[in-house]
């Protein structure tokens, strides 16, 4: 004991006496030095005294659609954190090939009486989805924020990255490096991110290289937002001539590198590959992958903010909020072929 209090002071900054005031629950430490104490508990791994444990203001439910790309796990990261920083046990509930389903995940938190539910790129995203379960969930009382996807049919906040400015950054990066040929790996067309990407797509290949919607609309394959739909669809568009690819997710970017591999060809020198999200770890791949990265830390914290409005009664305005991507350039983006001839 006397070693554990030793290393809680030295972590906190107090001494000893000051550690086993705030452990016993003695009262004449100041706010400060009281919470330096909790933070270095939690920081060396013990357990906090169970007087000292903060009492949940209620569960609040996360439902995403996988944990197989790193983006959700980020996502949930993020989400969780703040609020437990204001007090509110997160439930993370994901979904599952022939598991639960969203309807059902959505039921099981609403029977344990969560404070309020966030949805990760959920059926909201779909454009064929019936929105009318949202229409219920509310009738119920139960206030929730969605994020990813955008549906006028739902009264709700919802929390995205900016998707149409996204592929135009991409498309204005690798035009600079002088591609012409550039392609678009998006998922199925029905999820509202992916009809955002191919307008930015399209808007960025009129404006950078002239293109109108019949000459960009063979540059465009849909796929699984996964690495094997990133390798079929890379290998599609490299077919077609195209020397630089953009992805819709760093797993599909990540097959786009593997197709090009597989026929010979090298990242970046003969295709450059973009990917979208900037996931953990993403920058250590070989090569380093350029990407859009989305404002995970930013939008999980509006998202939380906006639910605990609308539990605590003053809900923020039904619309969207539009949270703007960043261009992350690292190894797999380089100068295309007319570019380098031209050098």
């Amino acid at each position: 004991m006397t070693a554990r209090l030793a290393d809680i002071a030295a972590q906190a900054g107090v001494s000893e006496a000051t550690v086993s005031r705030v452990l016993n629950g003695k009262p004449g430490v100041a706010a400060g030095t009281r919470e330096s104490v909790l933070a270095a508990l939690d920081v060396l791994g013990y357990e906090r005294p169970v007087r000292l444990r903060q009492r949940s203001a209620g569960l609040v439910g996360l439902i995403t659609p996988e944990l197989d790309n790193p983006i959700f796990p980020a996502l949930a990261q993020v989400i969780g954190q703040a609020l437990t920083r204001q007090g509110y046990t997160p439930v993370l509930a994901t979904q599952t090939p022939g598991g639960s389903t969203e309807d059902e995940l959505t039921e099981m938190l609403v029977d344990r009486g969560v404070s309020g539910i966030i949805f990760v790129s959920g059926l909201h995203a779909d454009t064929t989805a019936d929105m009318g379960r949202y229409d219920q969930l509310r009738a119920q009382g139960v206030p929730f924020v969605l994020i990813n996807g955008f549906s006028d049919k739902v009264r709700a906040p919802f929390v995205s990255p900016d998707d149409r400015a996204a592929m135009q950054l991409a498309v204005t990066h690798l035009s600079a490096l002088g591609h012409t040929r550039i392609g678009l790996a998006v998922g199925p067309k029905r999820f509202v991110p992916v009809l955002r990407k191919i307008e930015g797509f399209r808007l960025g290949m009129k404006e950078r290289l002239g293109l109108g919607a019949a000459a960009t609309e063979e540059l465009i394959q849909h796929s699984l937002y996964s690495l094997e739909g990133g390798q079929a669809a890379a290998a599609a568009l490299i077919a077609r001539g195209c020397t630089a690819i953009v992805c819709a997710s760093d797993m599909m970017a990540l097959g786009a590198i593997r197709a090009a591999r597989q026929q010979g060809l090298r990242v970046p020198q003969d295709v450059s590959v973009v990917g979208f999200d900037d996931s953990p770890l993403i920058a250590f791949t070989d090569p380093p992958l350029t990407t859009i990265r989305q404002p995970v830390q930013a939008m999980g914290q509006a998202a939380v903010r906006t639910l605990l409005e609308e539990i605590g009664g003053t809900p923020a305005p039904h619309s969207e909020f539009v949270f703007l991507p960043e261009l992350v350039v690292r190894g797999s983006t380089a100068s295309g072929p007319g570019q380098r001839r031209a050098t």
